[in-house]
């Protein structure tokens, strides 16, 4: 499936971080930033929830939630968000079936080897369910503020 902006956000429920679930029906009047990303304590994925993390008092004030999506399993989250003091949700697609709704379950090739994997994007759905933007293949330097600025618009 390719997202577009203006596309309405596929359904989810999810288990998250601290024994909870996020969905998106629980979401709706809220808008949300929901950041796919391929693994748990790598470092480029640690170093895009750290600086979400430096945002989130900023991402809070404008009412935007943040939500980190990967395969990994509730307990890896739990693991990762104290080691890292992070301040966000973190929800587990272990089956990956959200990730196949959004288009961000992709073939990715490491040293010749194909496999699948978690697409590193970002979406940001506004408070009625509509995708507002997408950002794919992203950088992680500098993305949170770009994403923050971009939800300062909404």
């Amino acid at each position: 499936m390719d997202l577009q902006p203006g596309d309405r956000a596929p359904a989810f429920r999810l288990p998250t971080d601290g024994e909870g679930e996020v969905s998106l029906s629980e979401l709706r009047g809220q808008p949300f930033v929901l950041y796919f990303y391929p693994k748990d304590s790598t470092s480029g994925c640690t170093l895009e929830a750290q600086e979400f993390t430096k945002l989130h008092k900023k991402f809070s004030a404008l009412g935007v939630k943040l939500i980190g999506l990967s395969k990994d399993s509730v307990a890896s989250h739990d693991k990762f968000k104290a080691h890292y003091k992070l301040n966000l949700t973190l929800a587990s697609d272990s089956d990956t079936k959200v990730a196949q709704a959004y288009g961000v379950w992709v073939e990715k090739s490491l040293y010749g080897r194909k496999y699948m994997g978690m697409e590193r994007v970002t979406f940001l759905v506004d408070e009625k369910g509509k995708i507002r933007q997408i950002w794919r293949k992203v950088k992680v330097s500098g993305h949170a503020e770009a994403v923050l600025a971009a939800a300062k618009a909404l």
